[in-house]
């Protein structure tokens, strides 16, 4: 009897855990209010926990929710002006990974993206994010934090399109004709320390902003411009789920003023965004059942 009591004590701890880390865990749920397909790309930080995915698609007016484990790092973007080749190979021309595949398998993006950055659980239990322009910019892009208990729980990003007015010598374009499709950092325009704060300018009394961290920063004025532009572009939550939207409308880019907003996905969503809801759940019905069959058994 002591040892089916044993056991019993052991199911019943192995269930609340699981039901813990899944209440501790976070939803963020990703929105394409674009006029045209995103690519979405996710990559987790050296030490944090994998995701369920690392890139997909989404067509417009589409959402998918992916569940984020507790104390993950990472940074989230969107690619655009995708296709496969006739080889197999999946490429974008801006924001692409590298990996040959819709699934990014750890590569990051590569630059001019606008980047969503995450680090969960962090000082004090504290959530920080941001929405990063030092890699420069391809697409509007807003983290919206829903359901937070304390911090400074800004709502952040970019609402703007950067790419029609980007300066000239900082465009990226297409092969054929002058649109800009995606708005270079000076960083990787012109390589100068000065624009990438490092040797003779890598401290913050020393890396200064510029003509060009200014034409991001006048436009986005809660987006990193370059890099060490923290004072203004850094924000903290707790206990918060989040909605990463690409081309917002000017609606998403208001103040949260706590509580859960009205700015979660207009669109319909589909794709695996029940994978969010069948973790959840799944978790709940397994704790809820086991405490039922343990207490059956006594």
């Amino acid at each position: 009897m002591a040892k089916h009591q044993s056991s019993i004590a052991l199911l019943i701890t192995l269930s609340f855990i699981s039901s813990f880390d899944s209440i501790q865990s976070a939803t963020f749920t990703l929105t394409n209010q674009c006029t045209y397909p995103v690519w979405t790309g996710l990559l987790s930080g050296a030490g944090t926990p994998p995701l369920p995915t690392t890139g997909f698609p989404l067509q417009p007016s589409q959402s998918n929710s992916i569940p984020i484990p507790s104390s993950w790092s990472g940074r989230i973007w969107g690619r655009t002006l995708c296709s496969t080749d006739s080889t197999g190979r999946f490429t974008c021309v801006t924001g692409d990974c590298g990996s040959g595949t819709v699934e990014c398998n750890g590569g990051g993006a590569a630059p001019p993206a606008t980047l969503a950055e995450f680090t969960l659980n962090g000082a004090n239990g504290m959530d920080f994010y941001d929405v990063s322009l030092v890699d420069g910019y391809n697409l509007p892009m807003t983290v919206v934090p829903q359901g937070e208990s304390s911090g400074n729980c800004n709502v952040t990003g970019c609402v703007a399109d950067l790419n029609r007015n980007c300066p000239s010598e900082l465009r990226l374009t297409m092969t054929t004709g002058d649109e800009s499709v995606a708005c270079r950092s000076a960083c990787e325009a012109f390589g100068d320390p000065m624009y990438c704060c490092n040797g003779a300018y890598s401290t913050p009394q020393t890396c200064n902003p510029t003509s060009y961290s200014e034409y991001f920063k006048t436009a986005c004025p809660t987006a990193y411009s370059y890099a060490y532009d923290d004072g203004t572009s850094t924000f903290t939550c707790s206990a918060a789920n989040y909605v990463i939207t690409f081309c917002p409308t000017p609606a998403n880019s208001r103040k949260t003023t706590g509580g859960n907003q009205s700015t979660q996905s207009s669109g319909s969503g589909s794709g695996s965004g029940s994978l969010a809801n069948a973790f959840g759940v799944s978790s709940v019905a397994v704790f809820a059942f086991t405490l039922t069959s343990v207490w059956s058994f006594l």
